[in-house]
């Protein structure tokens, strides 16, 4: 098997070939930079820390060659979305703005964790500006590819777009985002690769870079649930893991007649009926009901605005309305400045608003879990997002609403493949669960994974 073959695989299949001596920490390492060169025109990295990429897989080599690897993932490659904190690198949260920062010192705590765990940081992956769209475009490093599609430029989902397009390139087996309103389950569908929204506070977020922090979620994506399950643990600086695989008879899944597939397309709404029958036939219980609580959430937003709209303004504020605004992408200021036009009242009622409903649809599911598409699309064609910004916004909000509802609930979220349309593009599942139950969540999702997966070579 030749390292190229082996670099290719899940975290855990490169690290399996190390315990093994089928290749060391640094063989691969050389061979993703390679890769990651090659693919520069491609936009995925903003910033690759090489040095301290190869001085990370020495290290973990000496480790494995004494027989003391540090975790089940010492010596993999990981890239970090430019929203963390990575030592020897700056943080430009995919903007121009904070150009003149110096180069940061110090690790944000996940990247940290993760060092003491013996992962290899390959670098700062792109982003939408800011973190605020679900699309993926950003007009000052280049829009990533998508690999899924090489004639015809698509979109790689956002805001965590290098995230998902460097996973699915086979550039990392295993990259960081964020999740503000789906994040990191967008770039999962959109790109064909595994995405675990946590729930909020359970990996330390102290010191990202906010977009609004009453939603901000740190998430793995790679191409495996196991691999997003010991990524979740690595970054929280767990040496172990309760998750145990759910038996799918055990599992109530509510599968919505609302909201969820309007205006899906069809392949997206085949594949996902295909899933539901598979499940069913492998003794999970589905319910296919009204879950108003989806509505209602639709509702506050257009009646009142959005918490994330407020919260980005209130972040940004001494930008938006300072000459500076001019370097940031229009539609993002579009967005933010929304917030500004919010009063008290509508984000008291948001607020209000959002507990009651969090309360109802806890005691609606009372132990079962939502399942629904991830995007009612497939990846658009970028040509057609930056035609004007009128499509670009019903794109953007066709590409957010059903993850969307997931953050305003408070709910956690494994996304995952679940087949492909006609181009190709693939198709995602979501399965979420209420706050705080992500052991259980990645517990079914384990289960799951192989009855939903399409028939690529994981």
């Amino acid at each position: 098997m030749s390292i190229d073959d082996i670099a290719s695989r899940t975290g855990t299949g490169i690290a399996l070939a190390y315990r093994s001596g089928e290749a060391s920490p640094v063989e691969v390492v050389d061979c993703l930079l390679e890769r990651i060169e090659k693919a520069r025109g491609d936009n995925i990295f903003i910033a690759v820390t090489a040095e301290r990429a190869r001085r990370e897989a020495k290290a973990a080599a000496a480790r494995y060659k004494n027989g003391k690897p540090a975790s089940p993932l010492d010596g993999v490659p990981i890239g970090w979305k430019d929203l963390f904190d990575v030592a020897g690198s700056k943080t430009t949260a995919g903007s121009k703005l904070f150009l003149d920062q110096p180069v940061k010192t110090k690790d944000i705590a996940c990247v940290a964790n993760a060092a003491a765990a013996g992962m290899v940081s390959m670098g700062k992956l792109n982003l939408t500006e800011l973190a605020y769209s679900g699309v993926g475009l950003n007009p000052h490093y280049g829009t990533p590819v998508n690999p899924n599609d090489r004639k015809v430029p698509r979109s790689p989902g956002g805001s965590s777009s290098g995230s998902g397009a460097a996973v699915a390139a086979r550039l990392v087996p295993c990259a960081v985002g964020s999740d503000t309103g789906g994040s990191v389950r967008i770039p999962a569908s959109f790109n064909g690769v595994v995405g675990f929204k946590t729930s909020t506070g359970r990996i330390d977020a102290t010191g990202l870079v906010p977009l609004a922090k009453t939603y901000d979620t740190i998430g793995p994506l790679a191409r495996t649930v196991e691999d997003c399950l010991l990524l979740d643990m690595v970054m929280r600086g767990a040496v172990t893991s309760t998750v145990r695989r759910a038996d799918p008879g055990d599992v109530t899944l509510i599968a919505p007649t609302n909201v969820v597939l309007d205006d899906a397309e069809a392949a997206v709404a085949d594949n996902f009926e295909r899933s539901l029958e598979a499940l069913a036939k492998a003794g999970a219980t589905i319910r296919r009901e009204p879950v108003t609580m989806l509505d209602d959430v639709l509702e506050m937003n257009a009646t009142y605005g959005t918490i994330t709209a407020a919260e980005a303004y209130h972040e940004y504020r001494d930008i938006f309305e300072s000459e500076r605004v001019a370097m940031i992408d229009r539609r993002v200021v579009s967005r933010a400045m929304a917030g500004k036009k919010m009063s008290a009242n509508d984000l008291i009622s948001i607020q209000r608003g959002r507990r009651r409903l969090i309360a109802k649809l806890k005691y609606y599911l009372g132990g079962a879990l939502l399942v629904m598409p991830t995007t009612p699309i497939t990846a658009p064609e970028v040509s057609l997002l930056e035609s004007d910004d009128e499509t670009f916004s019903t794109w953007n909000l066709r590409a957010l609403r059903n993850t969307t509802i997931g953050n305003v609930l408070d709910l956690c979220g494994v996304a995952m493949p679940n087949g492909r349309n006609g181009n190709g593009m693939p198709t995602s599942i979501l399965f979420s669960a209420g706050h705080g139950e992500d052991d259980r969540l990645l517990g079914a999702a384990l289960a799951f994974e192989p009855i939903v997966g399409n028939s690529e070579d994981k």
